[in-house]
């Protein structure tokens, strides 16, 4: 099982975590909000976390709440992360302080838009890129957010196709593509199983997909959305998606008691034994690690 965190990435940091909460800085500015994962206690003081950072996320239910400004700042900024592989292109993001605690970047998942512009840099030298009406090589991210790994895969040159059923962030993803100067990502607002059952019938192929699917969602007319309900039929047919010589895919999935194990039991027949398994974390400056996620990845090469 790998560990993996973000390596090089100065536009984020977290300082600290602990008694259910984290202490990040992205960009210039130092944020505090829940963080259910950190069911141990802070490293610093509260006095020290008040005084470093700008704002604080208060929950008012379970799902929502404000944020209280202990320092001026402004309600968006940017920043940007720097693709480690190939030409080094930048990569630049809008944050905003949403009622939702998140602001527009999950920072560990750099790691796996790293693994995705790797992957399609290499899959080019041996299939050549055509275009989007020639075949060319296809990306498909589902539950797609903002698009940090759309703008990856885009960047290494791949026809990106980006879904997500909240209209409001596929806006922003956009927003995100032309910060970053990149041009040319289909974007869909659409329920990501209803989706992917269409495209197996029309006999569309992708040669990497990621998906990054949530706990609990709704689709954008209401469909319901349980991890461990619909994750099995999700990658039944998520599977006859991938073009079957040349391929990669990523599973990502946060969600409180959800095991790599799971994620290796509904990858391994498709992988055969070129499967990876593991769980993201961040490395925080206080020394402690916090844990974000489990994945699996694979890859025909």
């Amino acid at each position: 099982m790998l560990l993996l965190s973000p390596e090089k990435f100065p536009d984020y940091e977290l300082i600290d975590c602990g008694d259910f909460e984290k202490l990040e800085r992205f960009g210039k500015y130092i944020t505090i909000r829940p963080e259910p994962q950190a069911v141990w206690s802070k490293k610093l003081s509260s006095g020290e976390w008040e005084k470093t950072a700008h704002v604080e996320f208060i929950q008012k239910g379970s799902n929502s709440g404000e944020w209280k400004r202990l320092k001026e700042m402004p309600d968006k900024w940017q920043i940007r992360y720097v693709i480690a592989s190939g030409a080094k292109q930048s990569l630049q993001f809008k944050l905003s302080l949403t009622s939702f605690k998140h602001v527009g970047i999950f920072p560990e998942q750099s790691v796996n838009w790293e693994y995705i512009h790797k992957s399609i840099l290499a899959m080019k030298q041996f299939l050549p890129l055509k275009g989007e009406e020639g075949g060319g090589l296809r990306f498909l991210n589902l539950f797609a957010y903002t698009g940090a790994a759309s703008l990856a895969a885009k960047a290494a040159g791949a026809d990106v196709t980006h879904l997500d059923s909240i209209k409001q962030v596929v806006t922003w993803a956009r927003e995100n593509m032309e910060l970053s100067g990149l041009k040319d990502i289909r974007w869909i607002v659409e329920d990501a199983l209803k989706f992917v059952k269409r495209e197996v019938k029309r006999g569309n192929k992708y040669h990497g997909i990621i998906l990054d699917p949530p706990a609990f969602g709704n689709g954008p007319e209401g469909e319901k959305w349980k991890l461990e309900d619909n994750i099995h039929e999700m990658m039944q047919h998520v599977f006859q998606l991938l073009d079957k010589e040349n391929h990669f895919m990523i599973l990502n999935a946060y969600s409180l008691g959800f095991s790599s194990i799971i994620i290796e039991n509904l990858l391994k027949d498709f992988a055969k034994d070129k499967l990876e398994t593991g769980e993201l974390f961040l490395q925080a400056k206080s020394n402690l690690k916090l844990p974000l996620g489990v994945f699996g990845r694979f890859r025909s090469f």
